[in-house]
This record gives structure tokens, C-alpha cells and sequence, in this order.
């Protein structure tokens, strides 16, 4: 099971996560599922909706107990991880998930979006 993972200011547009999912789904083939944080979710549920993918949801709380592959001084600060796309992608993916690489960045700067693989359903 892929599972992409999102983060993003509070600026993103609808165009920023899709850019960014579509430069996972080129670096690394088929995605299974979506994820975003619980705060997060409004914005990668339409997309979820849009691409006929679903999404999982996944505790902001649970987000500081991930080690990521990156390490955003931002997003220390605001969300108590390296990287909410990489936490966010862990968690849904579930226990034993790894990341297939680091995060990708939105070419407006705005989302990144990460690649898990786990056993997840």
C-alpha cells in the first residue's frame, strides 16, 4: 500500500497539492491512498475526491512521535515534526511503513507531499 501524505500553508491552493502529488506519482508510480493530518483534511479530501482517491486521516497529536527524513525548522515549530508529509504519510501507512524517499515541494512552494509503503488497508 502507497500512501502520499500532505502538508502545506495555510496559502495552498487545490493546484498545489496536485502538483505535488503528480510529482510523486511520476518519480515513484501508482498511489494507493491519500493522508493529511486531521486539520489539514478539507483541502486533500477534494483532491482525494477529484483523483477518485481516498484519504485517510490521521491525529495532529501523533505527528511529533514520527521521525522523518527531513527536518523544516517551520514545521518544528508549528507542528512538532521535521515534516508533516513525511509524519503524515508514516502514520497512515502504519507500524513497519518507510518512506520511499524525502518529501517533494509544490513548485509555488506552498505543499509537499510524501511517499509511504506499508501494510496498511
Amino acid at each position: 500500500m502507497r500512501i502520499a501524505g500532505f502538508g502545506f500553508r495555510s496559502e495552498a491552493t487545490l493546484a498545489s497539492l496536485g502538483q505535488a502529488l503528480d510529482q510523486l506519482a511520476d518519480q515513484y508510480g501508482a498511489i494507493d491512498k491519500l493522508a493529511a493530518a486531521h486539520s489539514m483534511l478539507p483541502l486533500v479530501e477534494e483532491l482525494g475526491r477529484l483523483r477518485g482517491i481516498e484519504v485517510i486521516t490521521v491525529a495532529d497529536a501523533e505527528l511529533p512521535t514520527v521521525t522523518t527524513l527531513t527536518h523544516s525548522a517551520q514545521s518544528l515549530q508549528a507542528r512538532g515534526t521535521g515534516s508533516v508529509a513525511e509524519a503524515v504519510a508514516l502514520l497512515a501507512a502504519g507500524p513497519g511503513a518507510t518512506l520511499l524517499g524525502p518529501r517533494v515541494i509544490s513548485a509555488d512552494r506552498q505543499a509537499t507531499a510524501a511517499l509511504a509503503e506499508g501494510d496498511s488497508e
